[in-house]
């Protein structure tokens, strides 16, 4: 860690930024498996060559609904984080 207090403050904050794109990049990965493991188990009865309309059908939908519910608990991690922030 002396190896971090030696940098400048725009070092820093490149380090910070590179940080922040790997945990998103890390994130995304997440949601992505997340979300493959959940709406194939949930659609794909008998794995074959190609999915029947109902099989497309029904993945659209729960990857859609996957990401609305992503969307919204990002949306209020961040919003208790900032509340928290605030309060100190």
């Amino acid at each position: 860690m002396d190896s971090v207090s030696n940098l400048t403050g725009a070092q820093k904050d490149e380090l910070m930024d590179t940080v922040k794109q790997q945990i998103a990049v890390a994130n995304a990965q997440e949601l992505l498996t997340k979300m493959t493991e959940k709406c194939f188990k949930k659609c794909i009865s008998k794995p074959g060559t190609s999915l029947d309309s109902s099989e497309q059908k029904c993945i659209a939908m729960c990857m859609d609904r996957y990401m609305d519910s992503w969307n919204l608990i990002s949306r209020a991690y961040s919003m208790r984080i900032q509340r928290e922030r605030s309060l100190n």
